[in-house]
């Protein structure tokens, strides 16, 4: 279990390359290898440069920004799929999430939806994530241990290696918020986690689960009925990129619409 409670923008900095690629860097005064750059000083290197200046190490040319949501997104390491932008935006709106909320989301993997949970809930947030198997908990704590040293608020975040379904991992919850506000679940059977953890939510709290398949949403949906949790909206959220024409205008990129879930909100009334 692994607990930080403060944010702190002075210790990562994010750059970037001009095809976009970013790479998350500690300020640290000691040699430090970075996948995509090699093995510099950063304090050595960065010390007459500002936000926005260009600057070379070795042989790529690179950006300097400040690591916000957008870059900690894009510079985040990766193991397990993400729920990206476009669904973590809908289900923050969507569930009310806010400063200095509780909020439980299992099925952490990489963090993706973690970074957004700890932009949004601030410094006097609670933030818990569940992840069963540990070599997910490991990237995932990584990028999160970004984001703290990165995010000028970052809630209280306990990271608890186990089944979320489980009695001792639910018992951990309660002593760690009493009740919570907002439940995500981005698990592949959330009917088995649902009827322990929907217990946990104030009355108006929401649960959500995130589901690939028709099949899953189908079941969560179920069962959330079977609880007595009401849902408030079910569904796919489509995205259709555009893109500049090489004559003019702009036109539909040739990427599909893009499908990644089917999302379900519940409310316990």
């Amino acid at each position: 279990m692994t607990e930080n409670n403060k944010g702190n923008n002075s210790q990562f900095i994010a750059l970037r390359e001009s095809d976009g690629r970013t790479y998350i860097v500690p300020l640290s005064d000691k040699e430090v290898k970075v996948k995509g750059i090699g093995r510099f000083n950063p304090n050595s290197v960065l010390n007459e440069s500002k936000i926005g200046d260009r600057i070379v190490i070795g042989q790529k040319a690179f950006t300097l920004f400040n690591a916000g949501l957008p870059e900690l997104r894009k510079g985040m390491k990766r193991r397990a799929q993400i729920i990206n932008p476009k669904d973590a935006g809908f289900l923050l709106a969507w569930m009310g999430i806010g400063s200095g909320q509780n909020v439980l989301e299992a099925g952490h993997g990489s963090g993706g939806l973690a970074l957004h949970l700890a932009n949004v809930l601030g410094s006097s947030g609670n933030l818990i994530s569940v992840e069963n198997r540990p070599e997910h908990a490991e990237v995932g704590h990584e990028n999160m241990m970004r984001a703290s040293g990165s995010l000028p608020e970052f809630p209280t975040w306990t990271l608890l290696e186990g089944d979320v379904a489980s009695d001792d991992v639910v018992l951990s919850i309660q002593e760690l918020v009493g009740e919570l506000d907002a439940i995500i679940l981005d698990l592949p059977e959330p009917w088995l986690a649902i009827p322990s953890v929907s217990s946990l939510l104030r009355k108006g709290g929401r649960l959500a689960c995130y589901c690939p398949v028709s099949s899953q949403l189908e079941r969560a949906w179920t069962t959330c009925e079977e609880l007595g949790l009401e849902i408030d909206w079910a569904g796919e959220i489509i995205e259709r990129v555009w893109t500049k024409a090489s004559r003019g205008g702009v036109r539909p990129g040739n990427t599909p619409m893009g499908h990644t879930a089917f999302l379900l909100i519940a409310e316990r009334h």
